[in-house]
């Protein structure tokens, strides 16, 4: 079985002339990544890779996300996750290093909402019920893959264990 944590950056700042793509973190956003990954730390979540889009509000939360992993994650930068559809965010997924067991992908909304109800319709039900009515930025949903592979990762194949957002954490 396969673990997938999709980790949404965390809170990004407007700064005037900027376009998307370059908007860094806000003060917010700086200090809810490493809350997040204190978490995925403590959970016994640590992944042992990660696909992060090429965005920088998401460099910058991998920046502060991997060092309270404790280093030593590899990592990947895929630019497509930036504004991708579910489907293109699945074939990341799929794409995966098969030797890696827990998946960490960041990236963004309204693709990781999505791809995390395509991917995992059932599970923790109040976890289901936070995550469909808002996926805020620094949200993490913990999915268990039904698969060997990812490579076999199919809609349907997870299922939700856990939806996290700095908000709930203590």
């Amino acid at each position: 079985m396969k673990r997938l944590l999709l980790l949404r950056h965390a809170k990004s700042a407007w700064p005037d002339g900027v376009e998307d793509h370059d908007r860094p973190l806000s003060e917010r956003g700086r200090r809810d990544a490493p809350r997040m990954a204190a978490y995925i730390a403590a959970a016994g979540l640590r992944p042992d890779f990660a696909l992060v889009s090429s965005a920088r509000r998401t460099q910058e939360t991998w920046a502060l996300v991997a060092p309270a992993l404790g280093g030593g994650c590899p990592s990947r930068t895929v630019p497509w996750i930036y504004e991708a559809e579910p489907e293109a965010i699945l074939k990341a997924i799929q794409d995966a290093p098969e030797e890696s067991e827990t998946l960490l992908v960041i990236g963004h909304n309204p693709g990781f909402e999505n791809v995390a109800a395509l991917l995992a319709p059932h599970g923790d039900h109040e976890a289901l019920a936070r995550m469909k009515t808002k996926y805020p930025t620094a949200g993490l949903a913990v999915i268990a893959i039904d698969r060997q592979r990812w490579t076999d990762v199919a809609p349907g194949s997870g299922r939700l264990e856990t939806f996290v957002t700095p908000k709930t954490l203590p």
